[in-house]
């Protein structure tokens, strides 16, 4: 009765934690988890800045290299991310995971500012390296416990997802922000060492939320990593919405550095680039609000595809938009498609991915879209030389591409089901025509 049908055929399982009842202490539930997104997602979306600044300050060795390397060092162990979030899944408190690496992320990153320059290199780079550690459970594994909550009907699920979604926009339009406006006045590791704490007070908080249902096991135990990617590959909506984050990302990553050159060729002002970049965060931080405030509706695989339409359309707006004043409109209307369409996704990760590997299906298209968005902003920044507007056509382009493959694999699987689908029925009626001779 509680099963439906995926793209692919494969049998679905509606999560059970969707009922139809509200408890009055959700809205507590749901604000004490943005404060701990909001907290943890600050110094996650900060650290890079910060110390890059601090690198550049301390004016060690090799100028600016050795701070674009730390920073570089906190994003490249997101491909571990899988790995750690199966310790996630298949923790009894998922609460206690997510505080320690928390707390990790915030004693990693402040020791590593706090010896920065007074230590061998390679001492702060394993800190940095071990709080990059630390970022998937940040992102992705601190998400995937919304699913677990009870007491959320459909809308409300949908709001908070959207809410959470608002926290990645707060973490990386105020996390950059919160470092430079302290390290204007009381230093820049002073401002790093803030981040920390920030970490430090989540991993607090985070044991406030409920502990959530016991881990769920698959038929053979908890479930491997390929076994994951296995899930996402097969389970047809899984796999549309990773292709639809993929090709968006690619995009997204790179949009910030174009907004920049075309800013300053509208208005010969570098100051007006680096406002349109972010006015897009602004937009995204925006968007992410109206998803929190009106929940998406209808089926999410369905409203994500609708969104990369949305997205396209947002960027070929950028690509000939006349002048500044148009720029910004249409800049932040990319950022904000960009939010709803997150939103979406997060909302079917929390439908589609089984309860065995929920931490790791979250974070494995997580780790992904970060992996993307990086090669997007070197891939914008090697190939500036085009035009900024050459650029944004290219990225409307992708982001068509991305549709329609996203519409042709929803053809080609249901074009499968139906022919599964009629060779099971042509197979029982002929089974059931079949003449048995009687036994005399």
């Amino acid at each position: 009765m509680g099963d439906s049908r995926d793209g692919t055929g494969s049998p679905r399982t509606t999560p059970t934690s969707v009922t139809s009842v509200r408890s009055p202490r959700t809205a507590d539930t749901l604000v004490r988890y943005l404060l701990t997104a909001s907290l943890v997602r600050t110094a996650s979306g900060g650290a890079a800045v910060g110390l890059f600044t601090l690198t550049v300050r301390t004016g060690g060795p090799g100028g600016a290299a050795p701070g674009g390397l730390l920073a570089a060092l906190l994003t490249a162990p997101y491909v571990a991310g899988p790995w750690l979030a199966g310790v996630l899944d298949r923790a009894r408190d998922g609460r206690r995971v997510l505080g320690v690496s928390f707390l990790v992320f915030g004693v990693a990153l402040a020791a590593a500012a706090l010896l920065l320059g007074r230590v061998p290199f390679l001492v702060v780079a394993g800190l940095v390296t071990v709080a990059g550690l630390c970022g998937p459970l940040v992102t992705g594994g601190l998400s995937s416990r919304l699913a677990t909550v009870d007491g959320w009907d459909e809308r409300g699920r949908r709001r908070a997802e959207g809410w959470d979604s608002a926290t990645y926009g707060i973490g990386n339009t105020f996390g950059p922000a919160a470092v430079g406006a302290v390290g204007a006045v009381l230093g820049a590791r002073t401002g790093v060492l803030c981040l920390g704490t920030a970490a430090a007070v989540a991993a607090l908080t985070v044991r406030t939320l409920p502990a959530g249902a016991p881990p769920a096991k698959g038929p053979a135990g908890p479930l491997r990593v390929r076994q994951t990617f296995r899930i996402i590959a097969t389970v047809g909506q899984l796999r549309r919405v990773m292709l639809a984050m993929a090709l968006t990302a690619l995009v997204a990553g790179g949009i910030t550095v174009v907004a920049t050159t075309l800013g300053r060729q509208l208005t010969g002002s570098p100051e007006a680039g680096a406002a349109l970049a972010a006015v897009y965060g602004f937009g995204y931080l925006a968007g992410s609000v109206v998803a929190g405030i009106v929940p998406l509706r209808g089926e999410p695989e369905r409203t994500s595809t609708v969104l990369v339409a949305v997205s396209a359309a947002a960027v070929a707006c950028c690509a000939v938009a006349p002048g500044y004043a148009v720029a910004v409109v249409t800049f932040a209307a990319t950022g904000a498609a960009s939010a709803l369409l997150f939103t979406a996704t997060l909302a079917v990760r929390a439908v589609y991915a089984p309860p065995e590997a929920r931490a790791q299906v979250y974070v494995s298209m997580g780790a992904l879209k970060m992996a993307v968005s990086s090669a997007g902003t070197a891939l914008a920044g090697t190939l500036m030389g085009l035009g900024p507007r050459t650029l944004l056509g290219a990225g409307c382009a992708v982001t068509l591409f991305a549709l329609t493959g996203v519409l042709g694999d929803r053809r080609i699987s249901r074009k499968w089901n139906s022919a599964a689908e009629s060779q099971q029925n042509s197979s029982a009626r002929n089974n059931s025509g079949t003449l048995h001779p009687e036994i005399s």
